[in-house]
């Protein structure tokens, strides 16, 4: 595993988050902070997806949509 390089101002923020007894080690901090950024990854695909999906449902709506054949999209499925 690389060593990672903080700035000062970073690496006093994390001594005071170890000093406030909030984390043990630099490595909880650090994994702490990763873990709120893969939160943040998916809530932003959450919403993308939302806004793509309320998107879909207005175009509908307004009459925007061809009708789904499932037989021409899946014909052997269709096969007896």
């Amino acid at each position: 595993m690389p060593n990672i390089h903080l700035t000062k101002q970073m690496e006093e923020y994390v001594d005071g988050q170890i000093k406030s007894g909030a984390f043990s080690n630099v490595s909880e901090v650090i994994r702490a902070g990763l873990r709120m950024m893969m939160e943040d990854d998916g809530a932003r695909a959450f919403y993308r997806l939302k806004a793509e999906i309320e998107k879909g449902i207005a175009e509908a709506q307004a009459g925007d949509h061809e009708v789904f054949d499932p037989v021409a999209f899946e014909p052997r499925a269709f096969r007896t």
